[in-house]
């Protein structure tokens, strides 16, 4: 990921010296294991932890020649370790190490995703309960359709990041495992108690069911669920870029105080960290379907899913928690206008209200396909000569003979649309 979106803590899991410190570790573990079956000498054990060393560079400059990134590490591990070097990497297959050393690198990784969004939440939770009665028009298709609130919106957003935070969490769960099982996963030349053993230490879980590598369906589960989150709060992102619009004017992201909007244009107010969020969650979605491009691999392994994954696993995380940051400041600074809610809630001169209206004249036993097109008709008067619709359907004939007065204003009650509020906060934990 290039730096302008890498944010220091996750930056840091990725980082290779961040990989080679946890591939060192793992290969220690496994010394520390063969000792405790026998197989090393505590006086070699001792000796290899107090000599081991790597050389990034150096590392480099030998798969220079060999072509293996695995056996440029080995061979410069060996180099520090005298005759003890015939005990690293005993029994192992390259992505015994590969593997075990990824699944905490994605451990690590999610365990800062799922910060961000406990931190988000309860941004989210107060600006919903603090507009929970603001009324705001709803929209269809991007048309009026009726009342709502602006709190419900945020309360909708509340509760979809739980279901993401959860779906991180399981990902996780599944990302968290290791494998040393030898070059097919039968453990031909290595013991499964190394492998119990080397898990445990690491706080990993054991992949069981697995061949020269760890199944990559649960990679694909990571990327999905970093795209999903990513895709949510693209959706977020887009509904506060359209109600920032000129026309509308309801809701912005914030706008520092020395910012600019445009080279050009002195009066712009764009909204563009939404923008922002919006477009990286592309990369996120695309980079999920990389993850599921992954899954079938040839006989028990190729390797054709690790040059995608040195691109897709940081790059995802690390765009995730740069969203993640971006949504974080969007909703601490949320500029929100009521006033222009109402205005807007006004603009349809009251058609909003229509439902209720249908609603009403069946009760008094017409049809609906009847009632719809009494109302309907007046609605497209109301609209086509811009006039008050409640105005339009006390002149109508047909819709006095059933309605009283006093009746059809009972269906322009706001209060009614919203009487429910409350109790859907409490449904929804708020």
């Amino acid at each position: 990921m290039i730096e302008r979106y890498c944010l220091p803590k996750m930056a840091k899991v990725w980082s290779e010296e961040h990989k080679f410190d946890i591939m060192l570790a793992v290969e220690l573990c496994v010394c520390e294991a063969w000792q405790k079956l026998g197989r090393i000498p505590k006086k070699s054990i001792a000796a290899i932890k107090a000599k081991a060393k790597i050389d990034i560079q150096k590392i480099k400059e030998i798969e220079e020649k060999t072509k293996h990134d695995v056996v440029a590490f080995v061979n410069n591990l060996s180099e520090s370790l005298g005759t003890d070097a015939k005990y690293i990497h005993m029994g192992l297959t390259s992505n015994d190490v590969l593997d075990t050393t990824l699944a905490l690198q994605m451990r690590d990784a999610f365990n800062i995703l799922i910060e961000d969004v406990e931190r988000l939440l309860p941004i989210l939770a107060k600006t919903a309960k603090k507009y929970k009665e603001t009324p705001c028009i709803g929209r269809t298709h991007g048309v009026h359709a009726e009342p709502t609130t602006f709190g419900l919106k945020v309360a909708l957003w509340h509760d979809e990041m739980k279901r993401n935070l959860e779906r991180l969490r399981a990902t996780q769960h599944g990302i968290a495992v290791g494998k040393l099982s030898g070059t097919i996963g039968t453990y031909s030349n290595i013991e499964p108690e190394v492998e119990e053993y080397v898990c445990s230490k690491l706080g990993l879980g054991v992949s069981y069911g697995s061949t020269q590598v760890v199944p990559r369906d649960r990679h694909a589960a990571c990327l999905m669920s970093v795209a999903m989150t990513g895709s949510s709060l693209e959706k977020f992102a887009i509904e506060i870029r359209h109600l920032s619009r000129t026309e509308v004017q309801e809701a912005e992201e914030p706008f520092g105080k020395h910012q600019k909007g445009s080279s050009a244009m002195p009066h712009k107010r764009n909204p563009v960290i939404c923008e922002r969020i919006c477009g990286l969650s592309r990369l996120l979605r695309a980079n999920a379907m990389a993850g599921l491009e992954n899954i079938a691999l040839w006989h028990e392994r190729d390797i054709s899913h690790s040059s995608v994954e040195r691109v897709v696993l940081p790059d995802s995380t690390i765009a995730l928690d740069y969203v993640l940051n971006l949504f974080i400041e969007v909703a601490e600074g949320l500029d929100v206008y009521p006033k222009n809610m109402l205005v807007n809630l006004g603009r349809t001169n009251g058609l909003i209200y229509s439902q209720c209206v249908l609603l009403a004249l069946m009760k008094k036993g017409l049809s609906r396909p009847v009632a719809y097109d009494i109302v309907q008709k007046n609605a497209f008067t109301s609209r086509s000569l811009n006039r008050d619709f409640k105005g339009v359907l006390l002149s109508d004939p047909k819709v006095k003979r059933h309605l009283s007065t006093g009746e059809i204003e009972a269906c322009f009650d706001i209060r009614y649309y919203l009487r429910h509020i409350n109790r859907i906060f409490k449904n929804l934990g708020l």
